[in-house]
């Protein structure tokens, strides 16, 4: 279970980004941070090495196969 990609909930996004909410879904809507996975009929988490990747360089994350603006 070594390459088991792990999911990260909303409040866990939020505490090691710094970001609101609402900053958080804004650039979600940019194509500026990852967009979420569905883990259940309500409910939605992160992939944690997409959002690790956004940590390390936040100004030219762009989700992967989109050019950048």
């Amino acid at each position: 279970m070594s390459n088991v990609e792990r999911i990260i909930r909303l409040k866990t996004v939020l505490a090691r980004t710094g970001l609101s909410r609402s900053t958080l879904y804004r650039k979600i809507a940019e194509g500026s941070f990852p967009r979420q996975v569905p883990i259940s009929v309500h409910g939605a988490g992160w992939h944690e090495s997409a959002v690790s990747r956004w940590i390390a360089d936040p100004r030219t994350y762009r989700k992967e196969g989109g050019a950048p603006r």
